[in-house]
């Protein structure tokens, strides 16, 4: 019998340069398109200040830069560089498999319908409906819904025998786990943790809600944005607490987990409510 694990991550923003650029709210109806849509940049309203922050990765630059800059003219906001590329993390976490593809089981889930399911990361379903837990080994689990790029990057898998013992918890390592209880919003500055296959158990901090960030596979809204680390093979994995609350699933970001970086998570509330689905039997 199958069941969920996650994985996780931490390290703070870091943050190659800064400039003061004029930039409308994140989250305001007259922002500018032509800067909020250029590739390599995350938009989001840091709620201490009330100011928007504009990430930028080290794609932007000459004439994207510029465009940015003359875009965005007229209001003062902060505009942060990360190391790296804005990139979906399009891997594992405890990996799940379809081809040659490989993305991170996030939460065990109870179906609309009462039987068990996987929520994992939107953009992962693009590789294959059918998934196995090794690779090229049997398919266990099979996409039924998808959403990515757009508002979110979440998809719900079903597994194919409806008896599978998937229980709600997270694999930290080392024989240890934590139960996942309940679905919970996240909070800016709240404490939170990532488990991965590539990279481990890390922890970090929300630094932002309702993130926009512009992948070159498309644009992706309503993100939560922290300082947990993560690389290549951790898409899909949970983000959660350590008294038992699921908050996201990995989506992407920029950096590793040696020079720090910035990621992005996929709200579980807003997933569990668009699949119908819950945490939990």
């Amino acid at each position: 019998m199958s069941r969920g694990k996650i994985l996780m991550a931490a390290a703070a923003v870091v943050a190659a340069g800064t400039a003061a650029v004029a930039l409308p709210q994140a989250d305001a109806a007259g922002t500018d398109s032509a800067a909020r849509a250029i590739t390599g940049t995350a938009w989001a309203v840091d709620a201490r200040t009330g100011e928007t922050v504009v990430t930028a990765d080290s794609t932007v630059q000459g004439e994207k830069w510029d465009r940015l800059m003359a875009a965005t003219r007229g209001q003062p906001v902060r505009v942060e560089r990360t190391p790296g590329v804005l990139s979906l993390f399009a891997e594992g976490g405890d990996a799940i498999f379809t081809g040659r593809a490989r993305c991170s089981l996030g939460f065990n889930v109870t179906t609309g319908n009462g039987n068990p399911g996987i929520l994992t990361a939107g953009h992962c379903a693009a590789a294959g409906r059918q998934w196995s837990l090794t690779q090229g080994g049997r398919p266990v689990a099979t996409v039924r819904q998808a959403t990515f790029p757009g508002n979110g990057d979440f998809s719900l898998l079903t597994y194919n025998d409806t008896a599978t013992d998937a229980p709600s918890v997270v694999d930290t390592g080392g024989g240890r786990t934590v139960t996942i209880t309940r679905a919970a919003a996240a909070r800016v500055n709240q404490q939170v943790l990532r488990m991965g296959s590539t990279t481990g158990l890390h922890q970090g901090r929300v630094t932002a809600l309702n993130a926009t960030v512009n992948y070159p596979e498309g644009r992706v809204t309503g993100l939560i944005q922290t300082t947990v680390c993560a690389e290549g093979g951790d898409s899909g994995g949970p983000l959660f607490t350590r008294d038992g609350s699921a908050i996201g699933l990995t989506s992407g970001g920029s950096g590793n987990c040696r020079t720090g970086g910035v990621t992005f998570f996929q709200p579980v509330t807003a997933a569990l409510a668009a699949v119908g689905a819950r945490i939990g039997g």
